[in-house]
């Protein structure tokens, strides 16, 4: 399910976000598992995790601009149609951000336990 929605969302987009998901993932456990000071790799995280929202609404934007486009040499087009399209044009900024929080998260984990 998980790749048919990246797959639904525009493979050019949703995959290097995927990537980016990862990422941060990896980067938040080595962080955990690093001694010492992890200043750098939490500057890291929030600068890649912001990195995934911005590209989710680049995608967006491109996405919508096409699907204008397509309306406007349609002429009409179904509520239904234009419903699924919107749908589409939304997966991108979602992973994006969810991406984002992902690492949000991670950082205030990391920022809790080094205080202590």
């Amino acid at each position: 399910m998980l790749f048919d929605r990246l797959n639904e969302g525009g493979p050019f987009f949703m995959y290097p976000l995927f990537l980016i998901l990862i990422l941060v993932i990896i980067l938040i456990v080595k962080a955990f598992l690093q001694k010492g000071s992890v200043e750098k790799t939490m500057s890291l995280i929030s600068s890649i995790s912001l990195f995934a929202i911005v590209w989710g609404f680049l995608g967006q934007i491109i996405g919508l601009i096409g699907a204008f486009d397509a309306i406007e040499s349609i002429g009409e087009v179904s509520p239904a149609m234009l419903a699924a399209g919107l749908k589409v044009a939304f997966l991108a900024p979602v992973f994006g951000m969810f991406t984002f929080l992902v690492g949000r998260l991670g950082i205030i984990v990391l920022t809790w336990i080094k205080k202590d």
